[in-house]
């Protein structure tokens, strides 16, 4: 087999994992492929426009994710919201997936960042995550490693989510180890907002409920302001944005 072959052989294994994974990191995907990590940056350095065998991806921070970039939408919907500043965002989850420890209880926030966080969650390492949205809950439920609780209650479409008392309540019985908020805007006098009013009580309760928490955004939504005000910026461990 040529080296050419050998190299496309790889980059469709490379593109079928990540399909499964979303994303990756790098040592991981080297591990499964039976090769360096030189190997596969190699590869993916040489994929020439004319290469069909992938979508697109490349190397960010140590960790191979897709290369989507779409833009911005003005009006939030997690269908429009859903490609735009990937790259970004698979930076800052990458980021902040570092902090979670084992048998931490983790509350992971809805949104189109976040999917990257929950694919990130370390394997085996008997981690409880705390979701009340269904992207997010659909990625977790198919790891038998992780716990996964569910915030159930009135279904809103536009954001994937839940919303209601019972998710509250529930969450008043729980203790969390850390947060991992998203936002649609983050100013510096106006401090952390997003664009649903129906979020703002479970974003307050889970800050609340937490040791720590982290806000996890790309940098489009900094010096950003939404119409739903939810929390400050000194209320928040650490800022991760990309």
């Amino acid at each position: 087999m040529s080296r050419t072959s050998r190299r496309d052989e790889r980059l469709s294994k490379l593109a079928g994992l990540m399909v499964k994974h979303g994303v990756m990191r790098l040592r991981d995907a080297a591990a499964q492929l039976g090769v360096s990590e030189i190997t596969i940056r190699r590869d993916m350095a040489s994929q020439g426009a004319s290469d069909r065998i992938v979508g697109g991806f490349h190397c960010l921070g140590g960790y191979i994710i897709s290369a989507q970039e779409g833009a911005a939408s003005s009006d939030y919907s997690l269908e429009q919201e859903g490609d735009s500043h990937a790259a970004a965002k698979a930076q800052a989850c990458a980021e902040a997936a570092v902090l979670i420890e084992e048998h931490d209880t983790i509350f992971i926030d809805c949104g189109t960042t976040m999917p990257y966080l929950a694919r990130l969650v370390p394997e085996n390492k008997s981690v409880t995550v705390v979701c009340y949205s269904l992207n997010i809950a659909d990625i977790l439920s198919m790891r038998d490693d992780v716990r996964l609780i569910v915030l159930g209650g009135l279904f809103h479409r536009s954001a994937a989510s839940f919303s209601g008392e019972e998710g509250i309540e529930a969450l008043k019985k729980l203790n969390i180890n850390k947060a991992f908020i998203s936002a649609g805007g983050v100013h510096e006098t106006h401090g952390v907002t997003c664009s649903h009013f129906h979020e703002v009580p479970l974003k307050q309760m889970a800050i609340t409920r937490a040791i720590e928490s982290y806000l996890v955004v790309d940098s489009s939504k900094l010096g950003r302001v939404r119409s739903a005000a939810f929390a400050k910026i000194s209320q928040f461990r650490q800022v991760f944005s990309a």
